[in-house]
C-alpha cells in the first residue's frame, strides 16, 4: 500500500472527502472505461469498472467501485458514500444481476448475488478492513440497509 492510498483511508470518513470524490467519479469512470479498469480511483485502492443495464433506461451504466476479493468472486458495497439513498448501479443490480466488471485490464462477465445473513457479516468484514470508513458510512445512511453484493465471474475473461 502506498503512502497516499493510507491517508486516503484515513480521511475516508470525512465528509469532505465524500463530497469531493463524487465529484471526481464522473472523470473517474472515463479513465477506467479508457484502461479497461487497469487505472481507476487513481490506483490507491483495489477498483474496478461494473457496467450494469440501467433499469429504467434498458443502456449500459459504468461505475467505478471499490472491490474486494473473495475468491474468484468480488465484493462490492452499495454506501453511496453515506448519502441516504441506494446508488443507482445497486438499483441496477437488483433489477438485473448480469453485469460486466472490467478489472486490471480484464472484462469478466458476472452475476451479482445480494449477501445476507451470516455471510453478508462475513463480507462486511472483508469490506472494512479494505476501507474503513464504510463504519461511517453506514451511520450517515439514515437507516438504510447498505446492499453488498458478491460478483460472480460467469465466463472467462477477456483481454482489455
Amino acid at each position: 500500500m502506498s503512502a497516499l492510498g493510507n491517508i486516503t483511508r484515513r480521511v475516508g470518513h470525512h465528509r469532505w472527502f465524500g463530497a469531493a470524490a463524487r465529484l471526481l467519479v464522473p472523470a473517474d469512470r472515463v479513465v477506467g472505461r479508457l484502461t479497461r479498469g487497469r487505472v481507476v480511483a487513481l490506483g490507491l485502492i483495489p477498483s474496478l469498472v461494473i457496467t450494469t443495464t440501467g433499469r429504467r433506461s434498458g443502456r449500459p451504466r459504468s461505475n467505478p467501485l471499490l472491490y474486494v476479493p473473495d475468491g474468484d468472486t468480488y465484493v462490492v458495497i452499495g454506501s453511496n458514500w453515506g448519502q441516504t439513498q441506494h446508488p443507482g448501479w445497486a438499483m441496477n443490480l437488483l433489477a438485473d444481476p448480469t453485469a460486466a466488471v472490467d478489472v486490471k485490464g480484464r472484462r469478466i462477465a458476472v452475476r451479482a448475488e445480494r449477501a445476507s445473513g451470516a455471510e453478508r457479516d462475513r463480507l462486511w468484514q472483508l469490506l472494512v478492513t479494505e476501507w474503513p470508513a464504510y463504519r461511517t458510512y453506514v451511520q450517515r445512511a439514515g437507516g438504510r440497509e447498505i446492499h453488498i453484493f458478491r460478483l460472480v465471474p460467469t465466463g472467462p475473461p477477456s483481454a482489455g
